[in-house]
């Protein structure tokens, strides 16, 4: 009996295989630890053949978890972290390692290329803006700075096309992640004039087929079966990208409601649903991703902050260092455990923290790569307390700035992600958006999302619409109301923390034409 859905997930830090039934409760799952290495000059690539390895090992470990997994799987699909460039030969080799979404290099073509008047054009087609991390403006950097990759590479994937690859042989990418880059919006194919004003015309030949997953599947070839211990012959679906999926298992499709979708992780997304092309909203400042919804004509709006819950991780780091040095060790996640009663046991809006902690700096709702991290208005007598509570605000203020270049926040948003656990986090960023906020119990949202897709490809359902009814609703929480006091607070510094982020600009630059790159 076909009963199983597999649901691959390989992200930044973990590459999981997850095991549903057909009606999305979730059996078992299996995870190996990723790793990724970064580079002088703001590089960061992955081990391409370590990657596919490491996805093999997570369905061999499911496979000891279920019971006759191979015979019982109906299909499987594949989403992976977004962005990046995965360079092929023709005989389906790498080419050096995968860029990911984390390398800045093409930090400085990106500027330039935004205070041109061809980006204005790019923008109103693409509905995306541009940085560093996509792939038209890594080819660029490869095309001046690594011609001779560019030279030998056959196709230019992202991470789950290459694994995707490797499970079928068959050359492909999405419409989430192959067009919001390279198309236009409301088009199912790659659009000459985006390729044109981006100057690859040259490299068009590097883009792979562009297949809705909903639509299309193809099968598991022998060599993968044989590493895999699964069948030769199962039907494979390629996902859309890792955070599409995360919003599709998270509950952002609603066409009544149109809530939006908090993903609070390492990176911070902030979704919105657009039910129709038309209802996308385009911002002066020409920034955030418009991306297809694997639902026909239904549109993702994001807009996405480098560092999320890097921030709260760097603050806790801290604190376990010092432990250290005193020759006493605690985990992390007892770390994590007292972050609600240290944050609520502070005084809310005592000062602002600027979350921009990641290397690549921001990307959302403004772009500068050497956007980073501070306190303003910190004094003598705040406190570690007074200071955790602050990079919390930070995150919730950061999440308001992105909705704003959306146009009107949500009537409800949606959260996921570990620390949507988190009571304070919760509360906090309800009121700083004024809105009401439900999380999703779904722990493995972005693996639900794609394993969705393989349940409407296969025709377990006929439409997501059916699908959403089985697999999200019903892990919706309840509805937390915003506190209405602690909404008129950060109402009130909000215009300080933008303003914040705006004045400090040419201060980071500075600090980069300084030290040569910042540090």
């Amino acid at each position: 009996m076909k009963d199983v859905l597999i649901g691959i997930d390989a992200g930044t830090s973990v590459i999981k295989s997850i095991a549903f039934d057909l009606k999305g409760r979730q059996i078992a799952v299996h995870a190996v630890p990723n790793s990724y290495e970064t580079l002088p000059g703001a590089g960061a690539v992955q081990d391409m053949a370590r990657t596919w390895t490491d996805t093999v090992a997570t369905l061999a470990g499911l496979a000891q978890k279920v019971p006759n997994l191979a015979a019982r799987t109906a299909a499987i699909a594949v989403t992976a972290q977004g962005d990046g460039t995965w360079l092929i030969d023709r005989e389906g080799h790498p080419v050096g390692k995968g860029w990911l979404w984390l390398d800045a290099r093409a930090a400085d073509i990106v500027d330039a290329y935004r205070a041109s008047p061809e980006d204005a054009r790019r923008y109103e087609l693409t509905g995306t803006g541009l940085v560093a991390c996509q792939q038209g403006p890594q080819l660029l950097w490869m095309k001046a700075h690594q011609p001779d990759a560019i030279e030998t590479a056959a196709h230019a994937f992202h991470c789950k096309d290459w694994l995707y690859f490797k499970l079928t042989g068959e050359i492909a990418t999405d419409p989430s992640e192959g067009l919001y880059t390279f198309g236009q919006v409301g088009s199912r194919d790659y659009s000459d004039e985006v390729i044109g004003l981006l100057g690859l015309e040259g490299e068009r030949r590097l883009l792979p087929p562009v297949v809705d997953g909903t639509e299309h599947s193809a099968t598991l070839s022998e060599a993968a079966a044989a590493a895999t211990g699964l069948l030769t012959g199962t039907p494979v679906v390629l996902g859309f990208l890792d955070v599409i999926c995360t919003a599709l298992g998270a509950g952002l499709y609603e066409r009544r409601s149109a809530p939006g979708v908090t993903i609070v992780g390492s990176t911070g997304m902030h979704m919105r649903l657009a039910p129709t092309a038309d209802t996308v909203t385009l911002n002066a400042d020409r920034t955030g991703y418009t991306m297809k919804m694997p639902i026909p004509g239904a549109y993702a709006q994001m807009q996405s902050n480098m560092a999320s819950t890097l921030n709260i991780d760097w603050m806790l780091g801290m604190v376990a260092d010092v432990l250290d040095a005193r020759g006493e060790t605690v985990a992390k996640a007892d770390l994590i455990a007292a972050l609600d009663g240290w944050v609520e046991s502070a005084e809310p809006a005592q000062f602002i923290y600027q979350p921009y902690i990641s290397d690549a700096g921001e990307r959302g709702p403004f772009v500068d790569a050497n956007a980073r991290a501070g306190f303003i208005g910190l004094s003598s007598r705040h406190g570690f307390r007074d200071m955790l509570r602050a990079v919390v605000e930070g995150l919730a203020l950061a999440a308001k700035d992105c909705y704003a270049a959306m146009g009107a926040t949500p009537m409800e948003i949606r959260l996921s992600g570990g620390a949507a656990r988190s009571r304070a986090l919760r509360r906090i960023l309800g009121a700083a958006l004024s809105a009401p906020v439900r999380t999703s119990a779904r722990e493995e949202a972005g693996a639900a999302g794609v394993a969705m897709m393989a349940a409407v490809s296969i025709g377990a359902y006929d439409t997501m619409d059916d699908c959403v009814g089985d697999w999200v609703t019903p892990l919706l929480g309840d509805t937390e109301v915003p506190d209405a006091d602690l909404a008129r607070t950060y109402d009130a510094l909000y215009p300080a923390y933008a303003a914040a982020h705006a004045a400090l600009r040419p201060v980071w630059k500075m600090m980069r034409d300084r030290n040569g790159v910042l540090s």
